[in-house]
């Protein structure tokens, strides 16, 4: 059976709106799951492991499943997140790598011991597309594809379409890199970006050309996993991060509310999940 399963993330959370109220970790957690979803990821690049355990009870007590987005900056730190999120029941990591290498030829071995060590501890790994990491370049993250067959992809493009400054619309070129990276995409996580700004307000009407695309692309990624997957789960993280991601106005708020937003989004991708077949 395949089935979509949404999360948010901790991070995006604390604060969850413009007010700038952090709420304590049973109120997070009730809100996440009284408003359907699945799981939560937890941000050990914006928090730590203290955090980790501490909402990790509220988490249980609400039927919420850990994800775990790990920063390891040694190639050996990575091992103890594995077993963390073993032990959390975590569906895999989500490896944001810190160990960045400037040589193709020196990424390589640093993914193929990771993926080893995620083998041989029993926890899958993705590697998000994201910056200021060992995926930050588009062309570098799909040579690495070429050369590392089994290397999956947590895809979240808002970092690709900020780092390329892709003209909109996008060449047929472009598109095509983007498809490369959706079709060895094992998950997804939701924000719209433009080639200036990481995360776009999703009602403004100048805004709309980018939620377009991002929808289309999820679409693809959605479709894309289907036809690998004849059963499982596909994750799909609604992330939208508290201000600097978030724009703010003069007066410090945030200029829309992303609690709403991440909702929105979320309903976008459940007609989309529908749209192709649903869940069975």
């Amino acid at each position: 059976m395949r089935r979509i399963r949404f999360y948010t993330s901790l991070w995006a959370m604390q604060p969850h709106d413009q007010t700038g109220v952090k709420l304590p970790f049973d109120q997070v957690c009730d809100m996440v799951a009284g408003a359907g979803y699945h799981g939560m990821a937890i941000d050990l690049g914006a928090s730590d492991v203290a955090v980790a355990h501490a909402v990790r009870p509220h988490m249980q007590r609400v039927g919420l499943t850990p994800l775990i987005v790990a920063f390891p900056k040694t190639i050996e730190s990575l091992d103890e997140t594995l077993r963390m999120a073993r032990d959390f029941g975590a569906p895999f990591v989500d490896v944001i790598g810190q160990v960045m290498p400037i040589a193709l030829d020196d990424m390589v071995p640093v993914i193929e011991t990771w993926m080893a060590m995620a083998d041989r501890i029993g926890v899958p790994v993705q590697f998000e597309t994201h910056r200021n990491c060992i995926t930050n370049d588009l062309y570098v993250t799909l040579q690495l594809l070429d050369r590392v067959p089994g290397m999956r992809i947590c895809a979240d493009l808002s970092h690709y379409v900020v780092d390329r400054e892709f003209w909109f619309p996008l060449s047929g070129r472009d598109l095509g890199l983007i498809s490369r990276i959706l079709q060895r995409s094992d998950s997804f996580q939701g924000r719209v970006a433009s080639r200036q700004q990481i995360q776009l307000q999703l009602a403004f009407a100048q805004h709309q050309k980018w939620v377009n695309l991002f929808k289309g692309w999820w679409r693809e990624g959605l479709a894309s996993w289907r036809a690998r997957n004849v059963s499982g789960d596909c994750i799909f993280v609604c992330e939208l991060g508290p201000p600097e991601y978030a724009m703010t106005g003069p007066d410090g708020r945030e200029m829309s509310n992303r609690w709403e937003e991440a909702l929105l989004i979320k309903s976008w991708v459940q007609a989309i999940w529908d749209d192709l077949g649903g869940d069975g």
